[in-house]
């Protein structure tokens, strides 16, 4: 029997030209004073998740001086898109890090899954914490000024949102219960679209004990509701007040409706007379907010 076994020998591996072919080079990015690359390399320590994302959210916090920043996670375009933020900053004297750049993929590991960050990430601690007696004292002086009480309400979305109204329209201060107060994530600062960083945010764990603080301060109490005797519109605005918000569908509470000076509603008169607590806070805010020529 023939043992074919050295009789045939391999043809020597040829590689084709399209294999053999240089990969084409990219121009180098060179990297600007105020960034670093972070390096894709196993052995490098993993990235400490963000705390807060989004251009407006990111941008403000950048700005505010009460915020301790450890990092800034940014996509090229992110960091192109917040130039001008680091130069303002710069110019107030505000002390930051580089810029960390990560790759899109990268950078929605370090956020909550789905969340729209536009190619930034924020690492930083949270504000100082605050409460009634201190937003009172800070608004001593001031004959108009508007507070936000929430009570119960805990949607992350809604909350930011009654943020950004607030802020809008000139409020003072927000005031949630601190068993019932979710916490500030980068989600509801999104949804408050940086308004996080202007409107103090106060926790207190009794809210009929601070309605009583509030008057006891001159502040006149509104609870919003729509069982409420008195229409808004025919409210005088300005002065010191503060309005409650409750849940939606349980609304205030009653034992926070007895605390307040009145109930007022919204004057709704469609076919569906009902709309989101955050809406409803916006009108609300218009009408009470500062007097209007």
């Amino acid at each position: 029997m023939k043992n074919n076994t050295g009789n045939h020998s391999k043809k020597p591996y040829k590689q084709s030209a399209k294999r053999r072919a240089a990969p084409q080079e990219r121009p180098e990015r060179h990297e600007r004073p105020h960034e670093k690359k972070q390096s894709a390399a196993p052995d490098q320590p993993k990235l400490a998740r963000a705390s807060l994302f989004g251009f407006h959210a990111v941008r403000e916090a950048w700005l505010n001086p009460a915020r301790e920043i450890q990092a800034l996670y940014a996509t090229d375009q992110g960091a192109e898109s917040f130039k001008e933020t680091i130069d303002e900053a710069a110019k107030a004297g505000r002390t930051r890090p580089r810029i960390t750049l990560v790759d899109k993929p990268h950078l929605e590991t370090l956020i909550p899954q789905g969340s729209v960050h536009q190619g930034l990430g924020l690492v930083c601690h949270g504000l100082p914490e605050t409460g009634v007696h201190d937003l009172i004292i800070a608004r001593a002086d001031h004959p108009d000024s508007l507070f936000v009480i929430l009570d119960q309400v805990t949607d992350p979305h809604n909350i930011g949102a009654i943020l950004r109204s607030a802020c809008a329209f000139g409020a003072s201060g927000m005031i949630m219960q601190r068993r019932h107060a979710p916490e500030i994530t980068g989600t509801l600062a999104k949804t408050a679209c940086g308004a996080l960083e202007h409107v103090p945010l106060a926790y207190e764990t009794n809210l009929s004990r601070t309605i009583e603080q509030l008057q006891e301060a001159g502040y006149f109490v509104y609870g919003l509701d729509e069982r409420g005797t008195t229409d808004i519109s025919k409210i005088k605005p300005g002065g010191k007040a503060a309005l409650v918000l409750g849940a939606e569908g349980p609304g205030i509470r009653h034992l926070i409706k007895e605390h307040c000076d009145v109930l007022v509603r919204l004057p709704m008169e469609g076919p569906m007379p009902s709309i989101n607590v955050s809406n409803a806070a916006a009108v609300a805010l218009y009408a009470l907010s500062k007097p209007r020529a």
